[in-house]
């Protein structure tokens, strides 16, 4: 159960970073809002063992912080 766990974890923070490529076209806070939620996410995995709930509020978290950087 931990490896599938892990696979879709990996999985969805691949699926994430393909998904941040197409940032190309969005406003610079925009795109700070999007690299923000793609890091917290990652960060939130990590810290938490891979458990949904951190991944999702690790990506929420971060993409406040990034989207409060994209207002310089």
């Amino acid at each position: 159960m931990k490896t599938m766990q892990r696979f879709l974890t990996g999985s969805a923070v691949v699926l994430l970073m393909f998904g941040l490529s197409a940032c190309d076209g969005m406003s610079r806070r925009g795109q700070d809002t999007a690299v923000g939620a793609g890091i917290g996410a990652v960060g939130g995995a990590v810290l938490t063992g891979g458990s949904a709930l951190g991944t999702v509020g690790g990506a929420a978290v971060g993409g406040v912080i990034g989207n409060e950087a994209g207002k310089r």
